[in-house]
């Protein structure tokens, strides 16, 4: 019995652990090493004069504070469209469904052109929009709409799974004891479902912040005005300046851990609240 209980599946702790470390290691430590050492080629004062420049500084607000936009717009059409999709059988579900995995498996570049043959001043709703006085094309209204389209799925596959889990008991046991819809959403269910729309809408925004194959195909790519940290960082490579780039993305790679902590918090807390 006790041959058996030693048995592992898998080869022994330090033939696995040796494994993993190498392949972490080749895919992420290397290049994120390599790229703070490219980095660290400026001095002090040259990289923060880099990475504070006014260039810089209006990506940086654009970029995040688009992708905040989308991940708050995905909070709540995100949340409708998980619990249509859970709680009110209708025909085309199952299709419906499978269409929200399209910006999983669509090129986002493919995305961006699509968005962009529309959305012009000739397309079939850039047209009707133009009569209305709104331009969709080449602003930041066409940045919102592809990161919002692009990081959608993260928060209805989110909060799918919790809302079934939920079931109908707590809604009727909430409706016998007189409490009104309303009420019944606001004290039963949101509780419970708070952790995992935060969650979903903390992937949302990791996944616009870090899009660009959509964007730079509606944006316009208009320095100081529509155009994103990555257009930034290919600017400088565009000219050379490998340091210069590297010290933009650093930046950029520092933000992106704060953000999957962040994410890590919320997953701990989901859990908790389960």
């Amino acid at each position: 019995m006790n041959s058996l209980s030693k048995r592992r599946t898998l080869p022994g702790f330090t033939p696995t652990l040796t494994a993993t470390l190498l392949w972490l290691a080749i895919l992420v430590l290397i290049p994120l090493a390599t790229l703070f050492w490219t980095a660290a080629q400026l001095d002090a004062s040259t990289f923060w004069q880099v990475v504070t420049s006014p260039r810089a500084v209006a990506a940086y607000k654009l970029t995040f504070g688009v992708a905040l936009l989308a991940a708050l717009a995905n909070g709540v059409g995100g949340f409708l469209l998980a619990w249509v999709l859970v709680r009110h059988p209708f025909p085309g579900r199952n299709v419906v469904d499978a269409m929200l995995d399209i910006p999983f498996a669509l090129p986002t570049a493919v995305a961006g052109l699509a968005f962009a043959t529309l959305c012009s001043a000739n397309g079939w709703l850039g047209r009707g929009l133009a009569l209305l006085g709104i331009h969709a094309a080449n602003n930041r209204l066409a940045i919102w709409v592809v990161l919002t389209y692009v990081s959608l799925p993260f928060v209805v596959r989110t909060l799918q799974p919790v809302i079934e889990d939920l079931g109908t008991e707590a809604d009727q046991a909430a409706a016998s004891l007189g409490a009104s819809r309303w009420q019944t959403f606001a004290w039963v269910l949101a509780p419970q479902l708070l952790p995992a729309l935060l969650t979903g809408m903390a992937l949302a925004f990791a996944r616009a912040v870090g899009e660009y194959g959509s964007v730079v195909f509606v944006s316009g790519n208009i320095p100081y005005r529509t155009e994103i940290i990555p257009l930034v960082i290919l600017g400088h490579l565009e000219s050379y300046h490998f340091a210069e780039a590297a010290s933009v993305a650093v930046v950029m790679l520092l933000a992106s851990f704060m953000v999957n902590g962040a994410i890590n918090l919320l997953a701990r807390w989901s859990r908790r609240h389960a």
